[in-house]
């Protein structure tokens, strides 16, 4: 989410949907992730749900007003969250997850040998980036693309990485 609208909660968004006028919809409820947010959203006592009240264009930028964000200060508070919405299970998207989805699954090798686990997702831009612990504890970044996730596995609580030399490990020189 964006910066605050207004005096009554409105909030900028940045779409990343290809189906803005299906996903924004009055009464849809939608997951709040904490994105780049500097706190936890449960221990600021910020909601992890919202539900969509009032979508409305703004010159190019969407803004959404929610039943739980009735003012500037509430609305600024949940600046850089990231909204999610449960799709149906006929969506016509086989290869789309959730990061809430991703985040806690096993990263495994093409063997089936484990490699870590995933903690965070990115989306920086033009890539999202999986954030993969290590067994060593470190945090390296995959990006998350079909040749290097040929394989994600919901039900079974993993995924498959075929990273190149050096891309969860430090080489030597």
């Amino acid at each position: 989410m964006g910066r605050a609208h207004g005096l009554r909660g409105e909030v900028s968004i940045e779409v990343r949907t290809d189906a803005p006028d299906q996903r924004f919809v009055k009464g849809a409820v939608f997951h709040v992730e904490d994105g780049s947010l500097q706190r936890s959203l449960v221990a600021s006592g910020l909601p992890t749900t919202l539900t969509l009240t009032r979508v409305r264009d703004n010159n190019g930028t969407l803004l959404l007003a929610f039943e739980e964000l009735t003012d500037r200060t509430s609305a600024e508070g949940m600046r850089n969250a990231v909204l999610e919405l449960d799709l149906d299970e006929a969506s016509d998207e086989p290869d789309a997850w959730y990061d809430h989805e991703l985040v806690g699954l096993a990263a495994v090798d093409t063997a089936g040998e484990k490699l870590g686990e995933i903690v965070a997702v990115q989306h920086p831009g033009a890539q999202d980036l999986l954030v993969v612990r290590t067994l060593r504890g470190e945090d390296r970044l995959v990006p998350f693309v079909s040749a290097l996730v040929p394989l994600v596995d919901i039900k079974a609580g993993h995924l498959v990485l075929d990273p190149p030399l050096g891309l969860l490990e430090d080489l030597d020189d």
